[in-house]
């Protein structure tokens, strides 16, 4: 995997189904324009945090769930190529129309990845998470993430992906930067970690919990972890 385009948004939960819907008809669009695979996960265990939150990030209402999404792509060109052709595409235009969520609320970016371990292929549950790092430790973060893959791979995770802000935009309502408080000097992380299935997933982090490379006391985290934004994700389509 050389690209990755990521969301968060917030859909009513009421709406959970004509969501499924509307993701699936537009699947095999992505596939068509370059997509190699399409993520769409629905919000289980999203946690209210004290200085940011996946709720926040998208000013979810009560009534709404958060929703973490992603597309691969070969390459950074593929996926440009892409959005080019979701613009103009009056397929993508028809079901626009109909978006069973608020576009204004969502959050969008695209990201480089810098850490992509383990194997790739069905999961059954996943964790996502968005960090905001200085951009002079991205060397730093990346040892750090390769250090926390190994725990999570060997807890029982299947993947674990770090991806760098490349092409973060500003939006008018939401967007990454606000959602994580990012400062001029930083560059926003958008990381998932897939488990073949929820209860391997809540062994796993019992043992991630007590791994001493996990615990506090050694080298200070490259990041500031109270802006961090994560949450326990069920995944409805993987195609």
């Amino acid at each position: 995997m050389s690209y990755v385009e990521g969301f968060v948004l917030a859909v009513p939960t009421a709406k959970k189904d004509e969501y499924l819907r509307h993701a699936a008809n537009a699947a095999p669009l992505f596939k068509e324009f370059g997509a190699l695979r399409h993520v769409e996960a629905w919000g289980d265990e999203v946690p209210d945090g004290a200085v940011t939150d996946f709720k926040g990030a998208v000013q979810a209402k009560d009534d709404e769930v958060v929703v973490f999404s992603w597309f691969e792509y070969p390459d950074r060109a593929t996926r440009d190529s892409a959005n080019e052709k979701i613009m103009s595409d009056p397929r993508m235009d028809a079901m626009g129309q109909e978006m069973p969520f608020d576009g204004k609320r969502m959050i969008y970016a695209g990201f480089a990845p810098i850490l992509d371990a383990g194997k790739k292929g069905a999961m059954g549950y996943m964790n996502g998470m968005v960090v905001p790092v200085p951009s002079s430790n991205k060397e730093t973060y990346r040892a750090f993430a390769e250090t926390a893959a190994e725990v999570f791979l060997e807890a029982g995770a299947s993947r674990v992906v770090d991806a760098w802000g490349d092409d973060v935009p500003a939006g008018e309502v939401t967007d990454y930067a606000r959602a994580v408080k990012a400062q001029d000097d930083e560059t926003v992380v958008f990381s998932w970690v897939e488990w073949p299935s929820k209860a391997e997933h809540d062994a796993g982090w019992a043992k991630i919990m007590a791994d001493p490379r996990m615990q506090p006391g050694g080298a200070p985290r490259p990041f500031d972890g109270r802006r961090m934004i994560y949450g326990g994700f069920s995944p409805i389509l993987d195609a």
